[in-house]
């Protein structure tokens, strides 16, 4: 069998679909995008080709290391973007191929299903409260919010009450038993992070995503040490050896790779048992598509320190199209009673409806992240 051809689709709201063919006319589907980005992602992916065309598609790990190793620079969110979105292709191919689910491929299952949660109170969060309460209402037993919006690298104390207001509100909602997470979003500077972290203690967040962002890691030891719940971090870093030296550091109890942007399932396999190795939990990043969602529930299947899985389902950025659409059986990713079963398909254990995706590929999309400034004309953390 040899990889005859990639094709790629920009589809609404925000992703990109790939489809890698064979002349044996097997094939399989990746979803490789960084939000914002998807144009350059599509257009590495369409250079890394030339290493793909003609090859054997059963040789992951071969074809892995060549499109890593042979262009000599290395990482970053689009190159490591574009590997995922082919890495996750070449499993759903080789599954499919094989008649198996891609988590049999990679020594068989440990959980039945896994445990979900669900967004609420947008980007600029508000309605927190009456939004966990209705997720709760749904059946999640776990949701995350925005923790606040714009903030300066110093700003008044203020923020923070607001902040820490927002988390009592949405406790007080739910009650003592739900799990909150509570996302940063890397916009809290270290000044005020200092003051937040600890004023968030009350609440007993299931964890802090992001608590500053992913450049200034380091001084999580000075600022966030003896705290009561945990911090995760993770979607914004791209390779096992950037995970490795978080890990060694010692301050993230959660790790969130994305497994559209960290190298697809290869990759992710090699993070997660990396993070068992400190004793520290898996809970992918995941507000893409379904085929993302798909790819990382394969990885949770087969991790024993997964413990929740992110979806994005009715996100705020879903606008025009959602995960189920582009599902022939929507069923595949059902989500009953806050968790979600695995996938028992073959490949990543989803079959995308082509021709849906060719429809609205006509209309793609133009995303971009959003640009925030401060009351001072500065640029703020989105």
């Amino acid at each position: 069998m040899k990889i005859t051809r990639l094709k790629t689709w920009q589809v609404p709201p925000r992703w990109l679909f790939l489809k890698i063919e064979t002349d044996e006319g097997c094939y399989g589907w990746g979803e490789p995008v960084i939000e914002g980005r998807a144009a350059t992602v599509e257009a590495a992916v369409h250079e890394l080709s030339d290493y793909l065309i003609g090859q054997d598609p059963h040789r992951i790990e071969h074809l892995w290391n060549t499109l890593y190793r042979a262009g000599f620079y290395r990482g970053g969110p689009i190159l490591m973007s574009a590997i995922a979105g082919i890495d996750q292709a070449l499993w759903d191919l080789k599954g499919r191929d094989l008649g198996v689910p891609v988590h049999q491929l990679l020594g068989g299952a440990v959980r039945d299903k896994m445990r979900m949660y669900a967004w609420t109170g947008g980007d600029r969060p508000s309605d927190v409260g009456a939004g966990a309460k209705a997720l709760v209402e749904k059946g999640f037993t776990a949701f995350k919010m925005n923790g606040t919006p714009e903030m300066q690298i110093v700003d008044s104390h203020r923020k923070v009450d607001e902040a820490v207001a927002r988390v009592r509100e949405a406790r007080d909602a739910v009650g003592p038993d739900v799990g909150i997470g509570i996302d940063f979003h890397g916009r809290v500077h270290r000044p005020m992070a200092k003051a937040l972290l600890r004023e968030l203690e009350p609440f007993h967040p299931m964890f802090v995503e992001e608590p500053v962002a992913p450049e200034h890691l380091p001084c999580l030891k000075d600022i966030a040490g003896g705290l009561g719940y945990p911090l995760a971090t993770g979607e914004r870093l791209h390779t096992r050896f950037q995970f490795r030296d978080l890990l060694a550091d010692g301050m993230i109890d959660i790790i969130q790779p994305d497994i559209s942007h960290c190298g697809g399932i290869s990759e992710g396999l090699k993070i997660a048992a990396l993070a068992s190795a400190y004793d520290v939990a898996l809970a992918p990043h995941c507000p893409l598509g379904p085929l993302t969602l798909a790819a990382s529930l394969q990885l949770d299947a087969v991790s024993h320190n997964a413990f929740i899985q992110e979806q994005s389902m009715g996100i705020h950025y879903n606008q025009g199209n959602d995960v189920l659409d582009y599902l022939v059986d929507k069923t595949a990713l059902s989500i009953t009673d806050g968790f979600c079963a695995i996938p028992q398909g073959p490949g990543l254990g989803v079959e995308i409806d082509e021709a849906f995706v060719e429809e609205r590929a006509k209309t793609g999309h133009r995303w971009r992240n959003p640009v925030w400034t401060h009351e001072d004309g500065s640029i703020a953390e989105w």
